[in-house]
């Protein structure tokens, strides 16, 4: 079946549903008062402002996929991607966070983890009251995560956890990560395994914090583990499972990614299409000249054109079909069109676009991070292709 014929037989309802305008509605007031009036000054300091977070969490948005019996929203995808959306369209930093809590850390031990961790673990998380962090990525091995040093070693009832994860998002102000180390031999799909590690846990500590061009109030650090010692009942799943699971994780996590940099995207067109109606040039706004309607003209197509793909991807994820693909096809479009769309929005303004006076030189620094986290837009094309090929 088609890509096309696929999305026909779904039967992809297109109109926003009441929940999603709740939704959207309930974010753009929260917004306005606890984010809005902070962006620079996050921007500027670098903060990660945890206590939002926990605001967030107490309105239910830390457990959006949550089922209700674990303390979360148990809303679907479509919910998921309005949420992120409508958060990234004013701050792309607590969109990036907002996303990272609720489809890596929270959503790895939902898709994965026994009863009993799930109940430990999830009300937490999905109240706010804890931040979640996921550890995959190392110095050496980025794309490559199958060739990751970070190893567990059997020792009785325990592992020792020996090794580093770099541009961990809330790799500092987490409560809790899932780690994945390696259980195995390098290379092997089946020689890694997740961890659940709480912080505090001896020898699981923080290192570097990154200075960042963009995202600048999303905190991404190292996490160091020496001798790290973590009782068996820690594993998602069983002993080998974790590269799988991580891939599968990341199927969402594209979707996320997507997600935040349509919303980036409308964040900048939105600015761009006000701006371009109150600015006056040669005794008319500028979006009565062609060269500046027709920008608008394609800016809004591209934006168009990646919800479309994002909410295939959703569809296919909510029925809990394999969505490797589209996931792929939306994260790689979505975030390079973001790229371009506040790229546009910068060049609409002026020389008032490069000022940070304005709002478009933000989301142009905040915009670009999409194109590289979850893996780069090379490897979606990679995993495209391969899929393409099977």
């Amino acid at each position: 079946m088609s890509t096309a014929e696929t999305t026909i037989a779904s039967g992809i309802d297109f109109a926003t549903s009441e929940t999603q305008q709740m939704i959207a509605d309930t974010l753009r007031k929260f917004g306005k008062e606890h984010i809005y009036p902070h962006i620079m000054e996050w921007d500027e300091s670098q903060k990660f402002p945890v206590e939002v977070f926990k605001e967030l969490g107490k309105l239910g948005f830390m457990g959006v996929l949550v089922p209700e019996e674990y303390g979360g929203a148990g809303f679907g995808y479509f919910e998921y991607i309005t949420a992120i959306v409508e958060i990234a369209k004013i701050d792309g930093s607590i969109g990036l966070s907002f996303a990272a809590h609720n489809s890596l850390c929270t959503g790895h031990i939902l898709q994965f983890a026994n009863e009993e961790q799930k109940k430990k673990y999830l009300p937490k998380l999905a109240s706010g009251e804890w931040i979640g962090s996921w550890g995959l990525t190392e110095v050496g091995t980025g794309s490559d995560a199958g060739n990751m040093s970070t190893t567990a070693v059997k020792d009785g009832d325990y592992y020792i956890i020996n090794g580093a994860k770099n541009f961990i998002t809330h790799g500092i102000s987490g409560d809790v990560a899932v780690v994945m180390t390696r259980t195995g031999e390098k290379g092997d799909s089946h020689g890694m395994t997740a961890f659940i590690v709480d912080k505090g846990t001896p020898g699981f500590t923080s290192g570097k914090k990154e200075n960042k061009l963009g995202m600048r109030a999303s905190e991404t650090a190292e996490q160091i583990f020496t001798n790290c010692r973590v009782h068996k009942s820690q594993i998602i799943g069983v002993e080998g499972d974790g590269f799988v699971q991580a891939l599968k994780v990341l199927d969402g996590g594209r979707i996320s990614i997507a997600s935040l940099a349509i919303g980036i995207a409308k964040g900048a067109f939105e600015a761009a299409v006000k701006y371009s109606k109150e600015r006056k040039q040669f005794g008319k706004a500028i979006s009565e000249f062609q060269g500046i309607s027709f920008k608008l003209a394609d800016m809004a197509t591209k934006i168009e054109a990646a919800e479309l793909l994002t909410y295939q991807a959703a569809d296919l994820k909510s029925r809990h079909l394999k969505c490797t693909k589209e996931s792929a096809y939306a994260k790689y479009y979505a975030s390079e069109i973001s790229t371009e769309v506040a790229n546009d929005a910068v060049q609409i303004f002026g020389g008032y676009g490069y000022t940070k006076d304005f709002p478009v030189e933000k989301f142009y620094r905040d915009a670009k991070l999409c194109t590289i986290g979850e893996g780069t837009s090379e490897i979606q094309k990679v995993v495209i292709a391969r899929e393409l090929l099977k």
